[in-house]
């Protein structure tokens, strides 16, 4: 998940209505205040390898199709990534497929982050078991509000931390749209939906992956400023807000 860091002069950038400059974020992060799971609780989840390497972490949508964040994917090719499906642990077990084709969302803006979805075609189709199937993903209609969610990836544990070798849950509560947007000083847009509870959310290393209410996909790790910071929620990509390009792809 990308996490914001204060800026330099010439080269970084910063989050600080101070400075009149616009919010940026970095990636820099974990989840927080989860626990350890097995593939047979959360059997969509997946882990995007970039030449062998975990770097973000995607869901399964259909038995060829993963979905994951637009920044996990953005300058990459796909004959450089790899998914990891049906295995608890991010480099070991389950089955390794080659990615044939990344379609990212041409709407995507680095800057803020908008529209930050894509939708990855594999070169096989993943064998639906227990340990690896599609997770159904949430209506375009879908109320927003009160939402109590769950979040899994394979992210640090503390800053600066090594990632763990098995998948993390976590589960957090759905924050006022209005609220999120001011505690960000704006920015959040129609394609972002903001979750988060005290001492528990999701960063770096979980980017990418499935946020999930009753077991439909209501959102993608995005961003958010610090890790499991009280004053500012974590932030996803919209799933219901994103499902034409989804569809379509």
């Amino acid at each position: 998940m990308f996490r914001l860091v204060v800026l330099s002069a010439l080269i970084v950038c910063t989050y600080g209505a101070q400075f009149g400059l616009r919010t940026v974020p970095k990636l820099d992060g974990r989840i927080v205040g989860g626990k350890p799971v097995k593939i047979e609780e959360f059997p969509y989840q997946v882990s995007l390898q970039r030449y062998g390497s975990h770097v973000c972490g995607g869901s399964i949508i259909a038995p060829n199709k993963i979905l994951t964040a637009a920044h996990c994917t953005s300058s990459s090719s796909a004959s450089s990534m790899t998914v990891r499906h049906s295995s608890t642990y991010r480099g070991s077990q389950g089955v390794v497929i080659k990615v044939a084709h990344i379609a990212q969302n041409p709407a995507y803006n680095p800057f803020d982050i908008s529209n930050d979805v894509s939708v990855l075609t594999l070169t096989e189709s993943i064998k639906e078991s227990d340990i690896g199937k599609p997770i159904k993903l949430v209506e375009f209609n879908a109320v927003e509000g009160g939402r109590k969610a769950v979040c899994t990836g394979w992210g640090t544990l503390s800053s600066g931390g090594f990632l763990p070798l098995e998948l993390q849950a976590v589960d957090v509560m759905e924050v006022n749209r209005t609220k999120c947007n001011k505690s960000y000083g704006g920015g959040i847009t129609d394609t972002m939906i903001c979750f988060g509870s005290p001492g528990k959310d999701s960063c770096q290393g979980d980017s990418g992956g499935p946020l999930v209410v009753d077991g439909k996909q209501v959102g993608i790790v995005s961003w958010g400023y610090g890790c499991a910071d009280p004053d500012h929620p974590g932030v996803y990509a919209h799933v219901a807000a994103l499902r034409n390009f989804i569809d379509k792809n």
